[in-house]
C-alpha cells in the first residue's frame, strides 16, 4: 500500500446522464438543474472533473457525497454486471478442503441512505458444509461505477451462526459505502471499497486492463487485475481478475501461496 495514486480524470461533479471520457480536458457542466454525480466534493463546491479513485480516497478523511437521485439499483458496469438472476459458482482447492461459492444476484432491492441496492447473495461451504452466508447490496451510479453500500456476513460452524464480525450498513455507526468496479478502470486507480473503522476496510488498486484468465468457464482477454488489500489484515492480499459482461472470474489469494478461486460455472 505504499504505492502513489495515480489519478486520471474521469467525470465532472455535475452532470445529466453523459459518460465519463479519458480526455484531460474537464468535462462540461451540465445545466444548474442536473443532480450532482456522487463524489467526495462538497456540495458547496464549484463543478471540476474528478478522478475515478477521488470518489472514495484511501488516504484521509472520508465521508462521500452520496446524491440518491444520482444511483439506480439496475447494475450494468461491464465489468461488474449484477442483472436479477446472474449466477457464479468458484471453487478452490484450500489447505482445509474444496470451498465452494455461489454467488446470485436477486430480484430483491434494498434503500440504504436513500439509494435503491441491488441485493446479492453469497453462501461459501467447505466440503459441502455451510460455513458463511453473506448478503451484499451494490448501486450504481450515473457515471457507471459501482458502489458498495454494505454486508451482513454470518459465518457458521456445525450448523450454528459463530460471528457476524465484517457486517455493516453505509450510514450507520460512521460505514460508508466504498467503490467495487470504477466506471472506467485504468491502471493506477486506487480506491476504498468498504468503510466501517476497525471492521471493513478494504482497498483496491487496478494494476492491468490486459490480463488473460484461464478458468473452468473459459479463456478471458482484456481482463482487469485489482490487488485487495486491508489494514486491518495487513498480510493479506488478494489479486482479482474481472472480465467483461462477466465479472469477477479468478481471485488468487497471494498470502495463502497463491491459492486460486476459480469460475466453475456462470448463468448469465
Amino acid at each position: 500500500m505504499t504505492r502513489e495514486t495515480r489519478w486520471i480524470m474521469v467525470v465532472a461533479a455535475v452532470l445529466v446522464g453523459s459518460a465519463c471520457t479519458r480526455s484531460p480536458a474537464p468535462a462540461p457542466p451540465a445545466s444548474p438543474s442536473g443532480p450532482a454525480t456522487p463524489t467526495a466534493t462538497p456540495a458547496s463546491a464549484s463543478p471540476s472533473a474528478i478522478p475515478p479513485g477521488s470518489a472514495a480516497p484511501v488516504t484521509g478523511s472520508y465521508a462521500p457525497t452520496i446524491d440518491p437521485a444520482a444511483f439506480s439499483a439496475t447494475v450494468d458496469n461491464p465489468f461488474f454486471p449484477l442483472r436479477p438472476g446472474m449466477r457464479w459458482n468458484y471453487r478452490s482447492n484450500t489447505p482445509d478442503g474444496v470451498e465452494t461459492t455461489v454467488v446470485t444476484a436477486t430480484n430483491k432491492t434494498r434503500t440504504i441512505m436513500g439509494v435503491p441496492c441491488v441485493e446479492v447473495r453469497d453462501t461459501v461451504k467447505l466440503d459441502g458444509k455451510l460455513t458463511e452466508d453473506t448478503l451484499d447490496w451494490y448501486a450504481q451510479d450515473r457515471d457507471g461505477t459501482v458502489w458498495y453500500f454494505g454486508e451482513d456476513t454470518k459465518e457458521y460452524e456445525n450448523g450454528k451462526v459463530t460471528s457476524t464480525e465484517g457486517s455493516w450498513l453505509a450510514g450507520t455507526r460512521g460505514a460508508q459505502p466504498g467503490i467495487l468496479m470504477p466506471a472506467r478502470p485504468d491502471v493506477g486507480d486506487r480506491y476504498r471499497q468498504e468503510y466501517y473503522k476497525g471492521h471493513a476496510e478494504d482497498q483496491a488498486e487496478v494494476l492491468s486492463l490486459t490480463e488473460r484468465a484461464q478458468v473452468p468457464t473459459g479463456s478471458y482477454n482484456g481482463v482487469v487485475m485489482t490487488k485487495e488489500t486491508t489494514p486491518l489484515e495487513p498480510d493479506v492480499l488478494e489479486r482479482k481478475y474481472y472480465a467483461r459482461g462477466v465479472g469477477t472470474v479468478l481471485t488468487v489469494d497471494v498470502s495463502a501461496g497463491g491459492t486460486r478461486d476459480e469460475l466453475l460455472r456462470f448463468t448469465g
